[in-house]
C-alpha cells in the first residue's frame, strides 16, 4: 500500500501538490496520502482552497501563527510540519516535495 506525504512550502509547490495528489489518487485510489503545507503556502491553501484536496490537507500551526492566521475550523493541523514529516517517515511513509 502506498503511504505518501506530499510537502508544499510555497504557493507554487502547493499548486503542483494539488495536481500530484489528484494524479496519485486516480492511479491508486487506496493510497494513504497527506498534503502537508507550511511556510508561504498556508495562506494560499486557505485563500484558494481546492475542495478535492481538503480531506488530505494538514496545515502547520507554526506557519499559521507566523502568517497571523488562526487554526481554521474543519482543517487538520500539526504543531510543526517538520516534526509531522519526520514522524510519518519513521512510520514508513514516503516523502515527496512538490
Amino acid at each position: 500500500m502506498v503511504r505518501l506525504l506530499i510537502h508544499a512550502p510555497t504557493e507554487a509547490a502547493l499548486n503542483r501538490a494539488h495536481r500530484n495528489l489528484a494524479n496519485l489518487l486516480v492511479t491508486d485510489p487506496q493510497a494513504e496520502v497527506e498534503l502537508v503545507v507550511n511556510g508561504d503556502a498556508v495562506r494560499a491553501a486557505l485563500e484558494k482552497p481546492v475542495p478535492a484536496s481538503m480531506p488530505y490537507l494538514v496545515l502547520c500551526e507554526n506557519s499559521l501563527t507566523r502568517a497571523g492566521l488562526g487554526k481554521p475550523e474543519g482543517t487538520r493541523t500539526t504543531p510543526a510540519a517538520i516534526v509531522h514529516v519526520a514522524q510519518r517517515q519513521t512510520q514508513g511513509w514516503s516523502y515527496f516535495r512538490s
